[in-house]
């Protein structure tokens, strides 16, 4: 905590620091100004300037400005005059503090730094203004936005021989960087997202934000991520005096416009002027504590700042603040209330004022809030409502509300409740539809789930309503891993939401159509339904008691990697993520899921690690098994690749103590991939192919082909190119896409040991963005090549398989140790190799392989000749050295 309460990394400010690296060396530069408000960084910019200017051998010098030293004439200054000065006649002492500061050691002239520039007295501002002419000082000064000066400090920022840069708030990504530096390790999406909005991209406010959390104990980190815990963000006693001080600016009148606008903000400007002039709102806009935004013909007053809000809301007793919401509910409610979202703010602003509101007008608010997927209000206004008033449609809502929030057995109690209010088939089977999503997500088994939804269908024969409860299976049976049972039910789903009998019911099997598709490798139709889904859900989001639209967006992803589009998968699904993020929804858990899975397939372990750190995270948080098994899987892989051994086995016995649940969306063979890559990282690669190839065929009986493909990919990266070459063939002819085809080439190439093939397979995987497959197929073409001693086309080739080496974040594979060996290592040689460059002694490998010693230490030595090596200690300098660029444990993720 000491070291992120010192200064602050500069993050984002490259340009800036660039701009000042100019400066300096331009002969007849004097001065460089910082500009912005309050805040943003200028003190921080310009010390790293100062600080650059002294790696440079210039000399340097630092003075403050302040208000009262303001007050004496050369009060900020002083300390930097030359002793004897005599400044009573200011023309020849002015002259003499030039001749002296000029007359330093070897004529260097000075790099001075005055902070708050706008603050000096206008006797330091000639001064300094005739040091900068005469070319005795560079200064670097800050200046507040907005802020008065006279004329003298005026003249210190003009002219052509002053540098300006202006300051503006950071971005969602420079403060992602930011916080990726304070805190030493990425840090999830929501709370950036958390962070970046409450300090508004404010540094200061932003630093206080984080120390307030870290303190309270809100902000942490899991071993893997940082994460903020859900509806805390405290800040500190300092972030409170900074912005009160700010707001204490406003005159009597304005304070009142501001406590309006904490409680009700965005107002029109009539309800503002209802307490405040005109002319104080312009005060209070000039001051910069209140923004006025003109959208098209609609006028609407906000606080400048969203910590402004926090503060007068907390400093507001209690009876005003009844008043001020009483207030401004009547004046709404004396208009008509006839504004989009103006039930939802009376009936929002009366429940906070008295604790209750008129029921119909809870009720209707509640409506409009859910379909703006703000889920937390729609609990609220639900909760408050009398349980005398609660109907089917009530419970429903707020159960799903709670579902949306990843609080189940509340979704539960309220679901059921709706279920036994139910008045007709209508009724029920909207109750049905997200009960049984909620029961699978809770980690219940599908059965409990296909039993409501029998139950259900037990009670109705019209075929119009059975079948959507037979489209409603086929959702439930896809997402608990069965994809070729559940598209037979989803077959005839009609192509576009304006032709479905009932648009929820629509919505749930076009979502989950193109995961099935995706993961039996029709990726082509896969796409175009998730595409199909995503519109209509736009269109009628207003009507749907689905989640939020972007949700459709992550089918789309997988069929996207699948299909061998792993660079466009990334950019959707990344922009999705981020709307997903901002309307808080825990349906994001498996946009990160699967953002992971394609970062994997692209051979990025890093920041597929990243992702799934975040998955993770979020699944603990609202206890989803079904997510948490895959993810961990994949964690304790992406660790093991890096050489995180230690993580790995960590991520892998918290996987190990998870309840047991039948198969999810992807946890029919991947999960086990942690195992089987922490036993290849191990040396053990007979047991980890054995592990895959059990994996594989838990897929391949449920269907799962895509997965299947993946899994015997590994298999053939392990030493088992033979035995998955065949298999991987037949799944490329039956998925369509490129990364099947890639993937068959790449085990072919590499039963066969063919240079030229393997060099085919190079080009194949890097056409579909696979860069560690492209990798290793490249190096074992580089040492094919070498055996045949081509060296030549072996160089050339191993400049091929760095580059692509060089995009993987430091990924460690064995196939890529092949590359030191002057002969092909056997199957059972690399693995012996690999589990004494691990410290294993021969007579612990003897009994892990069911070996003699003797038998081991012969493979060792014919190993160590192929590897041109002499001792265990050499072999394990040459299996750690197979990632020259290794990336640290954690990398950004991109932007």
């Amino acid at each position: 905590m000491r070291d992120r309460m010192g200064r602050w990394p500069l993050v984002g400010r490259g340009p800036e620091l660039d701009a000042f690296a100019v400066a300096l060396t331009e002969p007849e530069c004097r001065g460089f100004v910082v500009g912005g408000p309050a805040g943003v960084g200028k003190s921080r910019l310009a010390e790293e300037c100062l600080d650059r200017a002294a790696a440079a051998g210039l000399r340097v010098g630092r003075a403050t400005a302040s208000a009262a030293a303001g007050a004496v004439p050369l009060g900020a200054i002083a300390h930097l005059l030359p002793a004897g000065v005599d400044l009573s006649d200011p023309v020849t002492g002015f002259a003499a503090v030039v001749r002296g500061l000029a007359a330093g050691p070897g004529r260097r002239r000075w790099v001075l730094l005055v902070d708050d520039l706008h603050l000096l007295d206008a006797a330091s501002a000639v001064l300094l203004r005739q040091l900068m002419d005469a070319g005795a000082i560079l200064l670097i000064g800050t200046v507040r936005a907005g802020e008065p000066h006279g004329k003298a400090v005026a003249a210190l920022r003009g002219g052509d021989e002053v540098s300006r840069v202006d300051l503006t708030v950071l971005t969602a990504e420079q403060t992602e960087a930011l916080l990726q530096a304070v805190l030493g390790g990425p840090v999830d999406r929501r709370t950036v997202h958390e962070l970046s909005v409450s300090s508004g991209g404010n540094v200061l406010y932003l630093r206080e934000l984080v120390l307030g959390a870290l303190t309270a104990g809100d902000l942490t980190e899991d071993g893997e991520i940082w994460h903020l815990r859900e509806g805390r963000l405290p800040g500190t006693a300092r972030l409170t005096e900074v912005v009160g001080t700010r707001l204490a600016t406003a005159a009597s009148a304005g304070r009142r416009v501001l406590e309006l606008l904490a409680l009700c903000e965005p107002l029109p400007p009539a309800d503002a002027e209802a307490l405040a002039p005109p002319r104080v709102l312009a005060a209070l806009e000039e001051a910069g504590l209140i923004r006025v935004v003109q959208d098209r013909r609609r006028v609407t007053v906000t606080l400048a700042h969203p910590l402004y809000g926090e503060v007068l809301r907390a400093a507001l007793p209690v009876l005003r603040r009844r008043t001020l919401l009483l207030d401004q509910a009547a004046r709404v409610e004396a208009r008509g209330a006839r504004r989009r979202g103006d039930l939802l703010r009376v009936a929002t602003w009366r429940l906070a004022a008295t604790g209750t509101a008129d029921p119909a007008l809870l009720v209707q608010a509640a409506v409009l809030a859910r379909h703006a997927h703000d889920y937390h209000q729609t609990v609220a206004l639900l909760t408050a409502l009398p349980e005398k008033h609660h109907t089917t449609v009530t419970g429903l809502t707020l159960g799903n509300a709670f579902f949306e929030m990843g609080r189940w057995d509340e979704a539960e109690a309220a679901l059921a409740q709706a279920d036994a209010r139910a008045v007709d088939t209508r009724e029920k089977l909207a109750v049905t539809l997200v009960r049984t999503t909620n029961l699978l997500w809770s980690n219940a088994p599908l059965t409990d789930a296909l039993a409501v939804n029998d139950a259900t269908l037990a009670g109705i024969t019209a075929p119009a309503d059975r079948r959507k409860l037979e489209i409603n299976e086929g959702f439930m049976r896809i997402a608990a891993g069965g994809p070729a049972r559940g598209l037979a039910l989803l077959e005839d789903l009609e192509a576009d939401v304006g032709d479905a009998a009932d648009v929820d019911v629509w919505l749930r099997g076009a979502w989950m159509k193109p995961f099935g598709l995706a993961l039996v490798g029709r990726t082509g139709e896969a796409a175009t339904w998730a595409e199909r889904a995503h519109a209509g859900h736009r269109r009628v989001d207003e009507h749907a008691l689905v989640s939020h639209p972007a949700v459709q967006r992550i089918p789309l992803v997988l069929a996207l990697g699948e299909a061998g589009r792993l660079s466009e998968a990334l950019r959707e699904g990344e922009r999705a993520y981020a709307e997903l993020v901002a309307a808080d929804s825990v349906v994001r858990v498996w946009m990160a899921v699967f953002l992971g899975r394609v970062e994997w397939l692209a051979g990025h372990p890093v920041t597929a690690r990243g992702w799934w750190a975040e998955a993770a995270a979020l699944a603990r948080g609202i206890d989803h098994v079904m997510a948490l098994r895959p993810v961990l899987g994949g964690l304790a892989a992406c660790a093991a690749v890096l050489g995180d051994l230690e993580a790995a086995e960590t991520t892998l016995a918290e996987y190990r103590g998870l309840p047991p649940l039948a198969p999810g969306l992807l946890s029919a063979g991947e999960e086990h991939l942690g195992q089987a890559w922490l036993l290849a990282a191990r040396g053990h690669l007979g047991e980890a192919r054995a592990v895959l190839t059990a994996a594989a065929g838990t897929a391949r009986g449920t269907g799962h082909l895509t997965g299947e493909a993946l899994l015997l990919t590994d298999v053939a990266r392990l030493g088992g190119a033979k035995d998955a070459a065949d298999r991987l063939a037949e799944l490329a002819h039956r998925c369509d896409g490129a990364l099947a085809p890639a993937r068959a080439r790449l085990a072919a190439a590499l039963a066969d040991d063919d240079p030229g093939r393997l060099l085919q397979a190079a080009d194949a995987c890097q056409a579909v963005g696979a860069d560690l497959l492209a990798a290793e197929a490249a190096t074992a073409a580089s040492a094919a090549w070498r055996r045949a001693h081509a060296s030549r086309r072996a160089s050339a080739v191993a400049r091929r398989a760095g580059a692509a080496l060089a995009r993987c974040e430091g990924a460690r594979t064995p196939l890529l140790t092949i590359a030191h060996a002057t002969e092909p290592l056997t199957a059972r040689e690399h693995e012996i190799a690999l589990l004494a460059s691990a410290g294993n002694a021969s007579k612990d490998i003897a009994e892990i392989l069911a070996l003699s010693v003797r038998t081991v230490d012969n493979h060792l030595q014919r190993a160590y000749a192929k590897l041109g090596v002499t001792t265990r200690r050499e072999l394990a300098r040459t299996f750690r050295t197979v990632s020259p660029g290794a990336s640290p444990h954690h990398a950004r993720r991109p932007s």
